[in-house]
């Protein structure tokens, strides 16, 4: 019988050899976790009277039943900015000028994340398996956040129009998030073996900022946030999609630990774990668009290529899809790629 082990998953994202290769998703949507188990427990969370240790009994057990050893959760500050909401619906954001830069409400944002949010952790940590534990944290990045603040075009035009404000909003999101961090991590350290965030900093050819802005102003306030998450004695976990190698050894010398995401196109997994496997760990290895299109035999190829390549002598390595598994995945695929892992694993 599995029997989890946060452990396996700490280990990879510190760049060693787990005992057993972890399974791990940056997110698995609750409606495809409903279809493919047929039990509905949504409704627990978005309710107008949520019980969320219902609906995290049900979550958490997901993870288990399907051979994690951890639970993926995170709660993104994007879901609750005053005046946000770019990043989710590409169009021009709220700070358009210094006028809006310098009224907007940065301090008030981590009251506002913990009023919505610490019931959601609280009951994630009270309703955890035996031998698990979560990984995640604060979602978003600093990119992901001004992004929502400004619209990515606005942001663009404040790098030449106005860029004080441009650099500003780097600074004094950092801080913004930092405080928030700096709340969670005295909160809930103990819930978490690994602690990430999403930041998307590029696409399919280069970064979506001039690599010199993404040193200056988003590689710093990593580190900040990084070096306090070090001082808990957890590792940090960047997922960011995109062609990021120029900026990677930055990243690297920032002080993540591990590093998820990877799309075929952009490069086979295999080349980030020959560039990186002596540096950091790597989580991922499936492209999700295998988890649509790939013929059934082929995946299963697929799956046991990427697994035999990366377990042994290439570091830290945990197996799962290259993004998440949204609600359009078929289940059938899904099944294939975590199945022939845990077959691979002696299961």
């Amino acid at each position: 019988m599995f029997k989890p082990d946060y452990r396996n998953v700490a280990d990879a994202a510190n760049n060693k050899e787990a005992k057993r290769v972890p399974l791990y998703e940056h997110g698995i949507s609750v409606d495809f976790m409903e279809r493919l188990t047929g039990e509905r427990f949504l409704r627990h969370l978005v309710s107008d009277a949520p019980d969320y240790e219902k609906f995290f009994v049900k979550y958490n057990d997901f993870f288990k039943t399907y051979g994690y050893d951890t639970v993926t959760f995170e709660a993104c500050v994007a879901g609750v900015l005053p005046h946000g909401g770019a990043l989710a619906h590409p169009r021009p954001g709220y700070i358009d000028c210094a006028d809006k830069f310098d009224k907007y409400p940065f301090d008030d944002v981590a009251d506002i994340y913990f009023s919505r949010f610490d019931g959601m952790f609280a009951a994630l940590d009270k309703t955890m398996p035996y031998g698990m534990r979560a990984i995640g944290g604060v979602g978003n990045g600093l990119f992901e956040i001004v992004q929502d603040l400004t619209g990515y075009q606005n942001l663009c035009l404040l790098s030449y129009d106005e860029p004080e404000v441009y650099a500003g909003l780097f600074e004094r999101t950092g801080d913004m998030l930092y405080a928030i961090w700096e709340r969670f991590l005295d909160k809930y350290a103990g819930t978490f073996c690994v602690l990430r965030f999403g930041d998307d900093l590029g696409y399919r050819s280069n970064t979506l900022l001039p690599h010199e802005d993404i040193i200056k102003h988003v590689v710093p306030q990593y580190k900040r946030i990084i070096d306090l998450i070090h001082s808990y004695g957890k590792p940090f976990l960047l997922h960011s999609c995109g062609n990021i190698f120029d900026i990677f050894p930055d990243l690297i010398a920032a002080g993540i630990d591990a590093k998820h995401s990877n799309e075929d196109q952009i490069a086979p997994f295999t080349e980030w774990v020959d560039r990186y496997g002596d540096e950091i760990g790597n989580f991922g290895g499936i492209d999700t668009d295998h988890l649509v299109r790939m013929d059934d035999e082929l995946l299963k190829k697929t799956v046991a290529g990427v697994f035999n390549y990366s377990a042994c002598g290439h570091g830290g390595f945990a197996l799962g899809s290259g993004n998440s598994i949204p609600d359009y995945i078929n289940p059938k695929k899904y099944l294939i790629m975590i199945d022939t892992a845990r077959r691979l694993r002696g299961e």
